[in-house]
């Protein structure tokens, strides 16, 4: 424990002496994330999953529920041996008018509980997509008040890259009963955004391919791909990699912060990026593109 307070503490201060314009000079060798806990290694879990399955004991690992976060085939065909399933897109509300938007609270609660989520257990989440979908479930349980949560840096081709164990076992969820302590500090309204607007601290990252924001955007945001996040082994630049990829985009750790997307899924990756990086004041505006881009009041610009 001394020794991951240590590493938080250091990835604080280095962030915030980058904040006060302290010179840079081989930061990006040399910090740590400030939050290292909101990723899960794949060597690592491979450890706890090899210790929980020698000998033919169960492959639970005790305080911690794996959500394999693929599509129902994918975990079918193979998957971590102990993970519970979850549809990509299970907390979407099916009849929203808005594509992607979230589903009650109520009935999240509900299908989180019957996963074995509860307040005393450790969440990760994986996909295939190098956190695609996965960071999108880690931004919820943040803003639904849960904050031991991580996603598995590379999700599952790190996972075969490392050689670890494959099952096609089903795991039984354990279910639990969640209780959620909404965070609205962690999400935005297009009212919220709207807000932001003129405030010389603020900052809109649309996080959506380049072609997309061409064909049509939030005028004041700036565009910045999530998949930039990723390095070319698919999992999460180092920790000074991301910071001066967010800084030179005029994204810095002082700022306001609010990520959108299309549907609320691929905003959710950059919020893990500038949540590991320790920025303070970061949101998602989770109805994203979808809502904003079918109301004729909101404005728009295209490139």
């Amino acid at each position: 424990m001394k020794y991951a307070l240590t590493r938080r503490h250091f990835g604080q201060l280095t962030v915030g002496l980058v904040a006060l314009g302290v010179p840079k000079l081989g930061f990006a060798q040399t910090i740590a994330f400030a939050n290292p806990s909101l990723l899960e290694q794949p060597e690592t879990l491979g450890s706890l999953v090899s210790a929980a399955t020698e000998g033919g004991s169960s492959s639970v690992i005790e305080g911690l529920v794996l959500v394999d976060v693929r599509s129902r085939e994918e975990f079918e065909a193979g998957h971590i041996p102990g993970a519970v399933h979850l549809d990509p897109d299970a907390v979407a509300a099916p009849h929203s008018p808005v594509k992607g938007a979230l589903m009650g609270i109520a009935d999240l609660e509900a299908l989180l509980g019957g996963l074995g989520i509860a307040a005393d257990r450790r969440i990760l989440f994986y996909d295939d997509r190098g956190g695609f979908h996965a960071s999108r479930m880690l931004w919820l349980m943040e803003y639904m008040g849960h904050r031991n949560v991580a996603v598995l840096n590379g999700g599952w081709s790190a996972w075969q890259e490392v050689g670890g164990r494959i099952t096609t076992d089903p795991a039984v969820a354990v279910p639990a009963v969640f209780q959620s302590a909404v965070s609205p500090r962690r999400h935005a309204s297009a009212a919220d955004v709207l807000d932001h607007r003129d405030s010389p601290d603020a900052v809109l990252i649309d996080v959506r391919p380049s072609h997309l924001y061409a064909k049509g955007h939030i005028p004041w945001a700036v565009n910045i791909p999530w998949s930039q996040n990723l390095g070319e082994d698919g999992r999460f630049l180092q920790a000074g990699e991301l910071l001066a990829h967010f800084e030179s985009q005029g994204v810095s750790p002082e700022k306001d912060v609010i990520i959108h997307c299309q549907t609320g899924v691929a905003s959710s990756h950059s919020y893990l990026g500038l949540r590991l990086l320790g920025y303070p004041r970061v949101r998602v505006y989770h109805r994203s593109w979808a809502e904003w881009g079918s109301d004729p009041a909101l404005p728009k610009a295209t490139s």
